[in-house]
């Protein structure tokens, strides 16, 4: 599909984290969601976390908010109509944000959520 202005997609990142259920809004910490058109050295990627997991925050204080990036162009390259990008973009989300609570790619893939 064409991709769609970054205003709609921001909207659509925003609707997938509203649409998180409140158990899960209430582990998060110290995380932002950004969007951005494409990561520079992976252009085909989807999404990326970077910060430090969860499950390996000891002695944890003063540290910048970890970062989850949501990448416009592929995900509207992958995609068919919007329907089918709603879908990816949750798929997304929730794929980084389990990254933020320190769940790994392997126990993604386990889950269902390659």
């Amino acid at each position: 599909m064409d991709p769609v202005d970054e205003e709609r997609f921001s909207e659509l990142v925003g609707a997938a984290l509203d649409e998180l259920p409140d158990p899960l809004w209430e582990r998060l910490d110290n995380v932002a969601v950004v969007v951005e058109d494409a990561n520079p050295d992976e252009p085909g990627l989807l999404g990326l976390y970077e910060g430090i997991p969860q499950t390996h925050r000891w002695d944890y204080a003063g540290v910048l908010p970890d970062k989850i990036s949501v990448y416009r162009l592929p995900l509207c390259d992958m995609c068919a109509d919007e329907r089918e990008l709603i879908d990816e973009v949750k798929i997304t989300v929730v794929h980084e944000l389990a990254h933020h609570l320190g769940v790994d790619d392997e126990a993604l893939l386990e889950l269902g959520w390659d």
